[in-house]
């Protein structure tokens, strides 16, 4: 409880990276998914890491890419670990001499326990919200009761969360992480410095106080 991690995830504008490293945030994710309304180009991207300092981790999200692309993408970006969020196999997650993460839309009970052992070899399991028509970014929870206590990766929750429900979330999954976008934004692909604070706030004293 005293380590819950922070990822700000969908990150497009330098106002919005700088306000996500002066909150505390351990990590940001930067989307390279074409059809989201947060994804960032080559470009963009470059510019972006260039404002991020050490010890914060910079995630590069993926939906089911082609090699060519994440090959492409590796060589212009200096990503420190990606993030699989579409129905990628273990095989592809693990072909880039690169950590990575590999996200779960979750809506079945026993699904968290077969991705565990599916995907064993990554570097942590995401469990986000279920939806037929979106990869992520649904600003939708789901379940947490599906979470299985017994978790052999390190397990980082997504999915509907703001500083609303984040304390809540932590108290009741204790996760190692949360992941958060949509719930500290203004609108979408554009962060509420305001609401990344108080999110931020409400993590450190959920913390503090378990």
């Amino acid at each position: 409880m005293m380590g819950t991690r922070v990822k700000i995830c969908g990150l497009t504008r330098p106002e919005d990276i700088d306000a996500a490293i002066a909150s505390g945030a351990n990590a940001v994710g930067l989307v390279f998914y074409e059809p989201s309304p947060r994804a960032v180009t080559l470009d963009q991207a470059r510019s972006l890491v260039a404002r991020i300092p050490a010890f914060v981790t910079v995630t590069g999200l993926f939906v089911n890419p082609d090699r060519s692309f994440v090959e492409s993408v590796l060589q212009a970006v200096p990503l420190d670990l990606l993030q699989f969020h579409g129905d990628e196999d273990p095989g592809f997650c693990d072909s880039f001499q690169r950590r990575w993460i590999k996200a779960v839309r979750v809506r079945e009970p026993g699904q968290i326990e077969r991705a565990f052992d599916d995907f064993r070899d990554a570097a942590g399991l995401l469990v986000d919200a279920w939806d037929p028509e979106r990869y992520g970014g649904t600003g939708q929870s789901f379940n947490w009761a599906l979470i299985p206590d017994e978790r052999p990766l390190p397990l980082i929750l997504a999915g509907g969360l703001s500083s609303a429900n984040v304390a809540s979330a932590i108290e009741q999954v204790r996760p190692w992480a949360v992941d958060v976008s949509g719930g500290v934004e203004q609108s979408k692909g554009k962060k509420d410095a305001t609401k990344l604070s108080d999110f931020m706030k409400e993590v450190h004293r959920v913390c503090k106080t378990n």
